[in-house]
């Protein structure tokens, strides 16, 4: 049986053997994640260097949501925030993490500036997600004063979700 962390590492893999084409689970429950990977035709997809990215920063209503590029920015941004901040570990191909988005949004953009949302998206930035063994997404922990204060994984109803961020304002 696949593990978790196989199947995420693995399906972080062939999206990037594989750029035009979509690969599911189901895909790679059915098959060896070897035979997978021996029928690219295409070159790696290579990543550009995240120095070459802008920052960017946005207001949502009054919430701030930020786009992590790298290592340091999210050790500047996140763990050096004097404000609480929501981290959400995602990928552009995740379906329940482009649900789980914007009602991440939604929520912070209601709390008035008290609490950030930082995405991070984990084919980006693997180091990152390493470092807090996120090996399911969407994966969110909250960090508060330099540290983690409390995660969940998958999506969450907009009352939990409330719950999370209030207990990490508080």
């Amino acid at each position: 049986m696949v593990t978790s962390r196989v199947l995420f590492r693995g399906l972080s893999t062939l999206r990037r053997q594989f750029p035009t084409r979509v690969v599911s689970t189901a895909a790679v429950k059915s098959r060896p994640l070897s035979s997978l990977l021996r029928q690219s035709t295409h070159q790696p997809h290579t990543l550009p260097n995240a120095s070459s990215h802008t920052r960017t920063l946005c207001t949502k209503g009054e919430g701030m949501i930020i786009n992590i590029q790298d290592e340091k920015d999210f050790e500047d941004r996140v763990i050096n925030s004097d404000k609480p901040v929501v981290a959400d570990f995602h990928a552009t191909w995740c379906g329940p993490c482009k649900i789980l988005g914007p009602r991440l949004e939604a929520i912070i953009g209601g709390k008035k500036g008290k609490v950030v949302l930082a995405k991070i998206d984990v084919d980006d930035n693997m180091e990152v997600a390493s470092k807090y063994k996120i090996s399911s997404i969407p994966t969110v922990i909250g960090f508060k004063n330099q540290k983690p204060f409390g995660q969940f994984i998958g999506l969450q109803d907009d009352d939990q979700i409330d719950t999370f961020i209030e207990k990490l304002m508080g």
